[in-house]
């Protein structure tokens, strides 16, 4: 059996994912991190994207798609704290694809500098989900 780690996933609404991973590839706001057992400890700030997590009992990897948040690497265990995850597969792409048209609509009309902060933001959640669900994709086939 290879070495494991625990990893837990919980967002403002509920515990999304928790089990044991070989290894974890998580989207820090510097770059991708990939974190294996025996990882130092580290926390790092998350931008939107999604979370791999390859499980010992399985082939494929799981896809989590995060908002952002904070990520806590301790010995043996990671914790992955965001306002908003879901799984790969429950993303929806037709709201994605609506949600980053919108926030592409309200950067060309913008009214102040705070409709352009957030509509920036949330052109980059809507961006990140449609790039879990086409990674998705690929992994499936």
């Amino acid at each position: 059996m290879p070495m494991t780690l625990h990893i837990d996933i919980v967002s403002a609404e509920a515990a999304i994912y928790s089990g044991l991973a070989e290894y974890v590839i998580a989207p820090a706001e510097m770059g991708e991190v990939g974190i294996y057992p025996r990882h130092t400890p580290l926390l790092s700030r998350l931008k939107p994207g999604s979370v791999r997590i390859k499980s010992p009992d399985r082939t494929e990897e799981d896809l989590i798609y995060v908002s952002g948040g904070i990520l806590e690497v301790q010995p043996g265990v990671i914790t992955i704290l965001s306002d908003t995850a879901a799984r790969g597969a429950d993303l929806d792409e037709a709201r994605a694809l609506e949600a980053k048209r919108q926030a592409e609509e309200a950067m060309k009309n913008r009214s102040s500098s705070m409709d352009y902060a957030r509509a920036q933001a949330e052109l980059a959640e809507a961006v990140a989900q449609l790039s879990a669900i086409q990674k998705l994709r690929k992994i499936r086939g």
